[in-house]
């Protein structure tokens, strides 16, 4: 019963390759009556895998996007490649961790379980218990498209290893440019010409330009009816980033406020924003906006699809700015009434003091993609299978994109990629909605930002070219400095289990008193100090505290 209450615990937390016959290890299968026999692999980077069909059981999460994973064409192409046959148990998308708890507790193990983004708490407890099997001496003897990874960016295999030097999972890498700045704020352009307003660039700028939206008229329709900021309490998905929150963005311009956990590294120890003296200075600045009219009181209750409703609003432009990921955080991204295209992006505001910088999300590292449990038939072919989807750009586009010639093909020499610089590969159908020749990006692979910005330019969907500049422009000249950022760490089953309350009474402290600051329902200079001594009460220190013994334990200089 605690296993399967620590596993719950996670919610909270190149070219194709030629063939040999050159002998580069052993795997095990099975005979028919069930006992273990040595079948031999390929060396490291050549295929098939084996020379006999193998068959590797995976448990995979499954994913709305695919039809079958069975049938699926990447399976087909996988399949033909490796030699190895894939008994597929899928989980269904919304009872994907029951279903996970289930198996792990049943001791009823996969081969393989896949897709599952396993905590590292969860890894922690069942390697050690020795259900999932450590992974280096497989690294080290079988791989060779993940050490071609790991020597692209060496931080990855650091991110993956446990504090005990142990690797029980690998992951899916995907380095999104424009994912690592996602806190942005998007302002309406024609909005600003009209009224003859520039960018603003700082918070007194951004004051000015918003008291104009809402005073001036600048739909034209003769009504009082322009809302000049707005935002959402929803997450812009399920990665823990409240980018649509209305501090998002405009706190940077006070202090660090990074993501929803809003933890920050000051000279390698672990620190919070919201309980010092520019966190107030901040909520002081938004509760003058408020006061004044120009923050919509629906940000702090509204969900995302209700905030796409004002920015869509169907007579005229309403929506003055909003923080979000992209443009599609405040309208409908390739709707035909075309307003996603007349938002763009404010660079990082300077406050009071001078701070001024851009969020950045460096660790583009889904850990617990893949994992081999103990019960693992043939554990060297299910590495190597696993080593061969980290192959770019073949099998990524296969895995992403789907058949050669048909959903992609290379790019010409004439073609330009996102990022200006010659273009590697072109999607030539429509990406996303349910399909079967491509496995909706689950699982491991390995996303570089040379891949991804060298996918040639379309002018009929420019969304990732937008992306890229008001990144490139906007954010990333005011890029916060690595040594501030808090990577991903392991917890212990113990750690796990006590931040998992601290951190969820804590956090809901500070939206909830942010809230009430803003609209003006407590005052900020009379109960501030009732607020940091409330989250003292609510053992602030222990928290950061096991966060810190994580960080050492993990990245701490010896």
């Amino acid at each position: 019963m605690k296993k399967a209450t620590l596993i719950g615990l996670s919610s909270v937390l190149g070219l194709g390759l030629a063939l040999s016959g050159c002998s580069g290890g052993t795997a095990t299968t099975a005979n028919d009556d069930g006992k273990k026999a040595e079948a031999t692999v390929s060396a490291a980077g050549q295929l098939p895998i084996t020379a006999e069909k193998t068959t590797v059981r995976i448990l995979m999460k499954g994913s709305a996007s695919v039809e079958d994973f069975a049938t699926n064409e990447f399976t087909k192409w996988l399949e033909q490649k490796t030699n190895i046959h894939i008994e597929w148990e899928v989980a269904p998308e919304k009872s994907a961790t029951e279903k996970l708890n289930l198996v792990l507790s049943s001791g009823d193990y996969p081969d393989v379980i896949m897709g599952f983004g396993v905590s590292p708490t969860q890894m922690m407890i069942n390697g050690s218990q020795g259900v999932f099997l450590p992974l280096n001496d497989l690294i080290e003897k079988h791989g060779f498209e993940i050490k071609k990874m790991f020597k692209d960016n060496a931080i990855y295999k650091d991110l993956i290893t446990a504090p005990d030097g142990k690797i029980y999972a690998l992951p899916q890498v995907n380095e999104c440019y424009h994912c690592m700045y996602k806190q942005r704020m998007w302002i309406q352009k024609p909005w600003l010409d009209k009224l003859g307003l520039k960018m603003p660039t700082t918070t007194d700028e951004f004051y000015e330009v918003l008291k104009a939206f809402k005073t001036k008229d600048p739909n034209g329709n003769g009504k009082a009816d322009e809302i000049p900021l707005s935002g959402s309490i929803q997450a812009a998905s399920s990665n823990l980033f409240d980018t649509q929150m209305i501090d998002s963005f405009i706190m940077n311009a006070f202090t660090y406020n990074h993501g929803d956990r809003k933890l920050y590294l000051d000279n390698g120890k672990v620190s919070v924003p919201y309980n010092k003296p520019e966190w107030k200075e901040g909520l002081k600045y938004l509760r003058k906006l408020y006061a004044e009219g120009l923050i919509d009181p629906q940000a702090f209750t509204q969900d995302n699809n209700q905030l796409k409703k004002l920015g869509e609003n169907p007579d005229t432009v309403i929506l003055g700015a909003s923080s979000g990921h992209n443009m599609g955080s405040l309208t409908t991204l390739g709707g035909s009434s075309g307003r996603w295209l007349t938002y763009t992006a404010v660079p990082p505001l300077k406050g009071p003091n001078g701070f001024q910088t851009a969020a950045y999300h460096p660790y583009a590292v889904g850990n617990g993609q893949y994992i081999i449990t103990k019960n693992a038939k043939n554990p060297e072919a299910a590495f190597r299978l696993a080593d061969f989807l980290y192959n770019t750009p073949d099998t990524t586009l296969r895995w992403y994109a789907g058949r050669e010639g048909t959903e992609w093909r290379y790019a010409e020499k004439t073609e330009i990629g996102i990022n200006g610089k010659p273009a590697i590969w072109k999607q030539l159908t429509p990406w996303g909605g349910v399909q079967n020749v491509n496995w909706g990006q689950t699982g491991p692979s390995y996303r570089s930002n040379d891949f991804r910005l060298g996918e040639a330019q379309n002018p009929e969907q420019p969304l990732e070219v937008m992306l890229y500049n008001e990144t490139k422009q906007k954010m990333e000249p005011y890029q916060m400095k690595i040594d501030n950022v808090m990577p991903p760490v392991f917890f212990t089953a113990e750690q796990a289990s006590e931040i998992a309350d601290l951190e969820k009474t804590i956090l809901d402290h500070v939206k909830e008193m942010m809230a009430r600051f803003v609209t003006g329902d407590s005052d900020i200079d009379k109960n501030w100090d009732t607020y940091v001594k409330n989250l003292d009460n609510m053992n602030l220190k222990r928290y950061m505290e096991i966060y810190q013994q994580a960080y050492d334990v993990k990245f701490k200089k010896k």
